[in-house]
């Protein structure tokens, strides 16, 4: 028979302090075990359980991502070493994939971007279009307007609503400035890169990605 694989455990949060069994309560004091209600001791179990999983997993995935990147930097370094260059873009994206076209790895690099004070310009000017254009200015156009300059809980702009403001198309000259505005003020501050494995059962079906994060599995 084969040997069932132990069941990942965090600490049962249970010790011993003059022969008798206590624990550790939410406000940092002891609690005689005997004294803790059973659906709570059993609600403990569980949680226990579940993070004892989920640690185990995290580790894995950890772990998979730290290999993933050696594969592909080993990659990368022989076909560099044997034909001079490399798989991908300037900018490190690039796409791996089997024989058979059933499996590919995807490296997406995307670049972190912040905002200058040229953005604070661009929005003045945007405000200044509009306060003319009144009642003529569709409301779509002044809700991003809204969306783009107002900061969320963290203070950060709402970059994606700025993104949205650079493709309409109004030929205004203060409008344009603001555009040219928005542009100078952009600063790439980071990247952070991507790998997302994906699959298909034959070569005409759609390639279906391999999930790892846990609310999409």
């Amino acid at each position: 028979m084969t040997p069932e694989t132990p069941t990942p455990r965090v600490p049962d949060g249970r010790f011993e302090l003059n022969g008798k069994p206590y624990m550790a309560d939410a406000k940092g004091g002891l609690k005689p075990v005997e004294m803790i209600k059973a659906q709570d001791l059993l609600q403990d179990e569980v949680t226990r359980k579940i993070v004892g999983y989920a640690l185990e997993l995290s580790d894995q995935i950890a772990r998979f991502k730290e290999h993933t990147f050696d594969d592909i930097g080993g990659f990368d370094a022989i076909l560099e070493q044997e034909y001079g260059a490399t798989i991908g873009g300037a900018k490190g994206n690039k796409t791996l994939q089997s024989v058979d076209g059933l499996y590919k790895v995807q490296v997406q690099v995307a670049d972190h971007i912040d905002f200058g004070p040229e953005l604070q310009i661009a929005k003045g000017l945007v405000d200044e279009c509009l306060n003319e254009w009144s009642a003529e200015a569709r409301p779509e156009i002044r809700a991003i307007v809204t969306r783009a300059f107002n900061t969320d809980k963290a203070g950060q702009i709402n970059r994606s609503e700025i993104f949205m403001l650079l493709r309409l198309d109004i030929s205004d000259p203060r409008w344009l400035r603001a555009m040219a505005a928005i542009r100078d003020a952009m600063r790439v501050v980071g990247s952070k890169t991507y790998v997302r494995c994906y699959a298909r059962p034959r070569h005409d079906a759609g390639w279906t990605a391999i999930t790892i994060d846990l609310a999409k599995a």
